[in-house]
């Protein structure tokens, strides 16, 4: 566009002419027309009726503004950077592995990589997050346990020890039933049993037994029901 306003044309047929030719919809007759009658070079008009596709300048920048501030980020404050990189990738982070250390991070990495271009798109997913996982475990930065109280629905949060990983990072616990299980918690007035969870939450026993499992439900009686004997 602005290679043709610099030509002599105007500015509304430059701009008709880069919108046609970016969109792989080549030159129409008037379009052609205008750009001889301002003497653009043949080879000129030729490639534009050749090309496919075209990348929007614009957005060119976007993108590498976009990178340098998440490079910034990255180098200046990984903590910040890390727990927005997990948010977004709630659903593909497994818990079960990622929190567990550094060697079982590195050695499910080669579990991974020996199956080569077998891997499904999840497993894929998986070892990316898992790459960036161990990258923040040998800049000394380590996660927190998954507790009902510290941990966000679907966040992950910076804390002065670490990372703190949100509920719905626990295998099979997903964001309906972690914002249940937050907005219980927080609404809790005194002290709150397993039952009292499950049927404000409205989960399944299976989201108790996972939560049982990681340790969440530690110190919390089971029933409101107390035995006489």
């Amino acid at each position: 566009m602005l290679y043709l306003i610099k030509q002599g044309l105007e500015p509304k047929m430059s701009f008709k002419i880069m919108e046609s030719v970016r969109k792989g919809k080549g030159l129409k007759e008037d379009m052609e027309q205008a750009m001889r009658e301002k003497n653009v070079p043949d080879w000129y008009i030729m490639s534009c009726k050749k090309i496919k596709y075209m990348f929007p300048k614009a957005h060119a920048a976007a993108y590498v503004t976009m990178a340098f501030k998440i490079a910034w980020f990255k180098v200046h404050k990984p903590e910040a950077f890390y727990t927005a990189y997990y948010s977004v990738r709630a659903d593909d982070f497994d818990s079960n592995i990622m929190i567990k250390g550094k060697e079982i991070v590195k050695n499910k990495i080669k579990e991974f990589e020996m199956q080569g271009n077998n891997l499904s798109v999840k497993d894929k997913n998986v070892l990316t997050i898992l790459e960036v996982v161990n990258e923040m475990y040998e800049r000394g930065i380590n996660f927190l346990p998954i507790t009902l109280k510290q941990s966000h629905a679907t966040k992950f949060r910076i804390e002065p020890e670490g990372i703190r990983p949100p509920l719905n990072a626990l295998p099979g616990l997903g964001e309906v039933a972690a914002a249940n299980i937050y907005k219980t918690i927080q609404e809790a007035q005194g002290e709150l049993t397993v039952e009292d969870l499950q049927l404000r939450s409205k989960i399944g026993k299976s989201i108790i037994a996972t939560l049982e499992n990681e340790g969440c439900l530690q110190g919390m009686m089971k029933t409101n029901q107390y035995s006489l004997f």
